[in-house]
């Protein structure tokens, strides 16, 4: 009987415990800030007009901070790669059996995507696909503290540099990119909705 009552008794410590542990609240507070994930600079210092680093926790922060860092790399890519396009410069030779280079070149940017074979297609969407695969498969991620996306492909070696030279680099990347999405999203809005970017207007190229 005692035996009974010791087991009883070790079982309901161990129910409770449960419950306590599962009562207790999970922390979303968020004791990071913009000054402390960088990427702030003049005219518009920390500019959040929804403010969304108080959205979620310190965590939901950095996943926002490299999700900005990775758009800006590829609106500057976007950007550089249609005014190339829009500039006629191409690769010479064939892209597939029927399509040459030159030939693209001679299309606005969002008409010469279409004209690109789906194998072609394909193959840009799976390299994507895989630097995004190497860039969040890390040993510490960034959201648990460990460093931002870093470029892939080619991969760049800054062990050499000083922090405060990166960090100024680091400003100068997000500025540039932040730019680039104005303008990739200006280039496609001209090339879509006529006369909606006047700058643009009249442009063949848009």
């Amino acid at each position: 009987m005692c035996v009974c009552k010791d087991i009883d008794s070790h079982l309901n410590n161990i129910q409770l415990g449960l419950l306590c542990h599962r009562c207790q609240p999970v922390s979303t507070q968020v004791s990071l800030s913009l000054d402390d994930i960088g990427g702030s600079s003049l005219p518009l210092r920390n500019f959040d007009p929804l403010n969304l680093a108080t959205f979620g926790s310190d965590e939901t922060l950095l996943w926002f901070r490299a999700a900005e860092l990775k758009h800006c790399r590829v609106a500057m890519v976007a950007t550089t790669g249609y005014l190339v396009n829009a500039a006629g410069i191409h690769f010479p030779g064939m892209l597939s059996g029927d399509i040459s280079f030159e030939s693209l070149s001679t299309m606005s940017p969002p008409d010469a995507w279409a004209a690109v074979p789906v194998a072609g297609k394909a193959q840009i969407l799976a390299t994507i696909f895989i630097a995004e695969m190497i860039t969040e498969s890390k040993n510490v991620h960034y959201t648990k503290g460990g460093p931002l996306p870093t470029m892939v492909f080619p991969a760049i070696d800054f062990s050499g540099v000083s922090e405060k030279t990166m960090e100024r680099k680091r400003t100068s990347e997000l500025n540039n990119g932040r730019l680039a999405q104005i303008a990739i999203m200006s280039f496609l809005a001209a090339h879509y909705i006529p006369g909606s970017v006047p700058a643009l207007a009249g442009n063949p190229a848009f």
